[in-house]
């Protein structure tokens, strides 16, 4: 029915990496995500041999790289970090398109919904050298959705006038943070779309996007203001979200990310069964 292709973010199996790729295989994915930040797959600790070993590691299970993540836990509302964080992004980006894969995954901050807004312009100075970078070598730094409303979002991406970056749509992110319709962030965001994430899950109740993502010095709540959950548990209209990405033209990957939750294995397995009963 649809032409799409399930992955897996490979940390999601907590277990060593040639071990999650096999498990990766077992369950029936396509493809893989994996975590470039730091650890054994961090660009200063993937010599060429390395790079070409786990390359190898990937295919011999019959899978390719969905994207790599490239997401360092820090925003790039700091100016001060700007040197450091870019120069790490691209060389994550290096790694990925040695990996066969063109897409890095990263969260950003909170786009501010004033472009006027002091972290606005900082956030945008350093998209502009992120985005430069990636159309020099034909490559896309994919935003993951989920601080801000698709609406804002696209704003932020137009002012940029690039595809180098790009989006990471995470359905659940929008449902648990701002509570925007993951249907409608599609056809908003149809023009930046280069990779998905396949997670659901709930919101409990309001908490300001600031607050949960660190900007703000607050006490933390008393019990949680969302819940990821399996997939088809949550409020993600998984169903019309599918169709609105081939609608666009989306033929990309679905990849699976499982954060929470005991019996991650079993949750893998479940909502790969679920999206090919969607897909297929």
């Amino acid at each position: 029915m649809y032409d799409f292709s399930i992955g897996v973010v490979l940390e999601g199996f907590k277990l060593p990496i040639s071990e999650a790729i096999k498990k990766a295989r077992e369950v029936g994915v396509c493809g893989v995500q994996a975590y470039a930040t730091r650890g054994e797959l961090a660009p200063e600790n993937m010599s060429a041999q390395k790079r070409r070993d786990f390359l190898n590691m990937v295919k011999g299970e019959g899978l390719v790289m969905s994207a790599l993540c490239g997401d360092m836990g820090i925003g790039f509302h700091k100016k001060e970090m700007h040197e450091e964080l870019i120069e790490k992004s691209k060389r994550i980006l290096d790694l990925a398109k040695d990996l066969e894969t063109n897409i890095v995954t990263t969260h950003i901050g909170v786009v501010p919904e004033d472009p006027n807004h002091e972290r606005y312009k900082v956030m945008q100075e350093a998209c502009f050298k992120l985005a430069e970078y990636a159309d020099s070598i034909d490559a896309h730094f994919a935003i993951e959705t989920g601080p801000e409303t698709s609406a804002v979002l696209k704003g932020f991406l137009d002012s940029l006038h690039s595809t180098g970056v790009a989006v990471n749509l995470d359905p659940a992110n929008l449902v648990m943070v701002t509570g925007d319709d993951p249907v409608q962030a599609v056809y908003n965001l149809r023009d930046y779309i280069v990779h998905t994430h396949a997670k659901d899950g709930k919101r409990n109740y309001y908490r300001d996007p600031e607050a949960v993502y660190g900007l703000l010095d607050v006490e933390k709540p008393s019990s949680p203001s969302f819940e990821e959950l399996p997939l088809g548990q949550g409020n993600v209209d998984f169903e019309n979200y599918l169709k609105a990405l081939d609608d666009i033209g989306y033929h990309g990957f679905l990849t699976i990310e499982r954060e929470a939750g005991k019996n991650r294995e079993d949750d893998i397995r479940t909502a790969v069964d679920f999206l090919k009963n969607l897909i297929k």
